[in-house]
């Protein structure tokens, strides 16, 4: 997965060198944000994300409320349910995003 992003943004740099990866991870989405940062040394080995940081932004899961016509927020373990009222859900607004949110490149030659 991790070697997946390498090659995005390794393509989308087009050739210059990468300063900063940041992701927005979210809390249901099964990726372990621990993992990938143990893991981002090995993954941008000999690329031009080689000296890269990685920024991992958690986003929180939310589900939409029928009953209280807004988004709550809701423990990544809990069921998808209302936390204020209750009621069932399966409006999961928030906390399955696996995304590249930016690349910084170096514009200096």
């Amino acid at each position: 997965m991790l070697t997946s992003v390498v090659s995005t943004v390794v393509a989308a740099a087009a050739g210059r060198k990468i300063k900063e990866v940041g992701l927005r991870v979210g809390a249901r989405s099964g990726v372990v944000a621990e993992a990938l940062e143990a893991s981002w040394p090995i993954a941008r080995a000999e690329t031009a994300c080689q000296e890269a940081n990685l920024v991992i932004t958690e986003v929180p899961a939310a589900v939409w409320c029928p009953s209280c016509e807004q988004e709550q927020p809701i423990d990544e373990f809990f069921a998808l349910t209302c936390p204020v009222c209750d009621t069932p859900t399966a409006d999961l607004r928030h906390g399955k995003e696996f995304e590249i949110a930016y690349v910084d490149v170096d514009t200096q030659d």
